[in-house]
């Protein structure tokens, strides 16, 4: 394995992508790119972005980590095992966490509910051990908390996602088949820790048998 091969370094005013099947399960990092548009459609183990400035990024399942270190004014459609953000400035993402998402000397962070689909995404979540179900993208933990201060907020619940990480438009990238329909999401959209309008709390379905995606996505879609 060639480490260029997974890397994207030093671009500017660019758009780049990774197709389905080219990445397959390996380590990604992404470094030093400005006003760029990247796009990660195949599954990974780890991803690590670095110093970028100004960036869209989506990110296909990743196994383990997603580490933002040192960036700015990026706007981000990912999913992943675990979250972290440290050191960055004015980020908005739309996220599927499996665990506990965390900010560190970090300010103006934004987060919203994963939306994207494409024909392979379902298989790449299986691929990378992801339920599309068990998503704690809005229950964030801040490391560096400033009294009298808030460095996170949740972006509006209207927000869409193709104003923040659109579909790409280089012929490569096109072909992949993107929307960014919610209705369409892989992911069904939660609200997260936003206020309800209804006291009821939750409501508990169990699944027997073959199927149980399939079933579950068809209730919540009805």
């Amino acid at each position: 394995v060639d480490p260029k091969d997974y890397m994207f370094s030093g671009l500017k005013d660019e758009t780049v992508g990774r197709l389905p099947g080219t990445v397959a399960g390996q380590q990604f990092l992404i470094q030093d790119c400005e006003n760029c548009n990247i796009y990660i459609f195949d599954h990974s183990a780890t991803i690590t972005i670095d110093d970028c400035t100004n960036c869209i990024i989506f990110l296909g399942p990743v196994k383990g980590s997603v580490f933002f270190r040192n960036c700015r004014d990026c706007k981000c459609t990912l999913a992943c095992q675990q979250f972290r953000v440290r050191d960055c400035r004015k980020l908005d993402v739309f996220l599927c966490c499996a665990t506990q998402p965390i900010i560190e000397s970090s300010s103006n962070i934004k987060f919203g509910c994963f939306q994207w689909y494409y024909p392979e995404l379902a298989f790449q979540f299986k691929d990378a051990g992801l339920s599309i179900f068990n998503n704690t993208w809005s229950n964030i933990h801040d490391f560096t908390p400033v009294s009298g201060e808030l460095n996170w907020s949740l972006l509006p619940e209207d927000a869409v996602v193709q104003d923040y990480v659109p579909v790409p438009t280089t012929e490569e990238l096109r072909a992949v088949r993107v929307s960014t329909e919610a209705n369409r999401s892989i992911v069904p959209i939660s609200r997260g820790h936003r206020w309800k309008s209804s006291d009821e709390s939750c409501l508990v379905i169990l699944f027997a048998g073959d199927y149980t995606i399939a079933n579950a996505r068809k209730l919540i879609d009805k």
